[in-house]
Formats: C-alpha cells, structure tokens, sequence
C-alpha cells in the first residue's frame, strides 16, 4: 500500500515539473517578442542607415552636433563631419556615432 502511495507522489511531483516546464518556456517566449526581437530590429534599421550614408548627407551624431558628412573613411570605420560651413570645422566621429540623417527628402517624408 505504501508502494503505491509513492508512486502517486511521485507521478504528481512529475506533473508539476513538466507544468513549471512550460511555464518557463511561455515566459521566454514572451520576453522574445517584447525584449529580443524590437532590439534586432532596430540594430537592422541602424544598420541599414549607416550603410546607406553619403558625403553630403546631414546628420546628427550621438552627442547632439549637427553636421553635414564631406568624407567617409569605410578602412577605418570613420566619418568625418564638417560641424561649421563658414570656418570649415571638420571632426573625425566614428560611424556607430551617427544616429540620424537629416536630408531634406528624408524629414519631409516623415512630416507626412
């Protein structure tokens, strides 16, 4: 009688493990699609972009300066961005430091 009795717990200690189971599975499913897959997605928009930039372009690096791109160096990963049209200032700024291009096709598209 006892044998049986344990082999009931047993079976019942089984049964919550294969719920905790799934359980854990939902919960990393869940955090996938709300934390993990809008973050690949924004690194592939970034990507993208930064691909995408031209000499000429304007933009706006990570630490708030307005620019316009007069070359790109692709051997070092560089970005050099003339900050000041009239004295000709012109900085070095790593391409991941470009956040935004700001031509005028691409802000009016986004108005609309």
């Amino acid at each position: 009688m006892q044998y049986i009795l344990l082999q009931a717990q047993a079976g019942a200690q089984g049964g919550s493990m294969a719920s905790s189971l799934i359980f854990f599975a939902a919960l990393f499913g869940i955090m996938y699609f709300l934390m993990i897959r809008p973050q690949q997605k924004r690194q592939k928009e970034m990507q993208k972009m930064l691909d995408s930039l031209q000499v000429n372009d304007k933009v706006l690096t990570s630490s708030g300066i307005y620019g316009r791109v007069v070359s790109i160096k692709p051997d070092k990963n560089i970005v050099v961005v003339e900050i000041d049209d009239t004295n000709k200032v012109r900085v070095d700024f790593q391409r991941s430091a470009i956040v935004q291009i700001l031509n005028i096709n691409t802000s009016v598209n986004e108005s609309k």
